[in-house]
């Protein structure tokens, strides 16, 4: 016996949004202390300890992303794509052998319904997929082990269609061969873990279940799990839909993930909307 304590592993998430909140109890699980950001430094997440965050670092905060074993980060950049984590700590020197940027598929831009490959330079249509790539590019600048990931959209359990279906609100608004990527939120935990356990600094995978979809067969399918009618359809040049919903279907691409599954050893869990929403709805009860 030496006397010396195991010291546990920690992880710092920088922002605790719904991805976060999900992947903290399973960092707990595996027995890293978390520490998690909040605007206002307050958080429903239990055994995890909350920081605020909005644009300056406390001196806790700075001590702790200097010491933290991994760090994810999935707070959102600015408009003009500059990303509010490395303004305000960028400078420091982080000893993190792991750190996620949790990015998104918009990077890509508009594919003409063409899959999307990690290795094809970004080209960004939208100004939101225009920030995440200039945020992108600044984390890798910064030359630590930073793994990015370019999530598609994020669904589980309260973020899904039931509870607009419920409400009477849901409408399929239709476009043309138009599809989208998803992925559930659980399987972004899968994947960021499998990851962790085998760093590769600079990487960029997507997260996606592999099978894009129309977005009114989900809400179709979502229907019939509640019995309901199909919601009703509007085109997506109607009046009645807003230019930033009209924004989603500006752009169409088949998310490949085949280097999370080659590399990672990745198999999404939820690989398609139909076992994802069972899930969902068998745990809301």
């Amino acid at each position: 016996m030496n006397g010396r304590i195991n010291k546990p592993q920690s992880a710092l998430l920088l922002g605790a949004g719904y991805t976060a909140s999900h992947l903290a109890p399973a960092l707990i699980s595996r027995g890293y202390a978390v520490t998690v950001t909040t605007r206002d430094g307050q958080t429903d997440l239990d055994g995890v300890k909350c920081l605020a965050f909005d644009g300056e670092a406390s001196d806790d905060l700075r001590k702790i992303f200097q010491s933290a074993d991994m760090i994810v980060t999935s707070i959102p950049p600015h408009k003009d794509g500059s990303d509010p984590a490395l303004a305000a700590l960028g400078k420091l020197i982080p000893s993190a052998k792991w750190i996620a940027y949790l990015s998104a598929t918009s990077v890509y831009g508009d594919r003409q319904g063409r899959w999307a490959f990690e290795g094809e330079a970004p080209t960004p249509g939208l100004k939101r997929g225009k920030a995440r790539a200039e945020a992108e590019i600044a984390w890798v600048e910064t030359g630590w082990p930073v793994h990015i990931f370019r999530l598609a959209g994020i669904y589980g359990p309260g973020r899904s269609p039931f509870d607009k279906l419920r409400q009477g609100k849901a409408r399929a608004v239709i476009k043309e061969g138009h599809v989208v990527n998803r992925i559930h939120v659980d399987d972004i935990v899968s994947a960021l873990l499998l990851s962790s356990d085998k760093p590769n600094p600079q990487a960029i995978y997507n997260l996606a279940d592999g099978n894009p979809a129309p977005p009114q067969d989900v809400l179709d399918y979502a229907a019939q799990l509640l019995d309901l009618p199909p919601p009703p359809r509007v085109s997506v040049g109607s009046e009645d839909v807003s230019d930033m919903a009209r924004t989603f279907y500006a752009e169409c691409k088949r998310i490949s993930i085949d280097r999370a599954t080659h590399e990672l050893g990745f198999t999404p869990t939820f690989y398609h909307f139909q076992n994802g929403l069972k899930a969902i709805l068998k745990a809301e009860g």
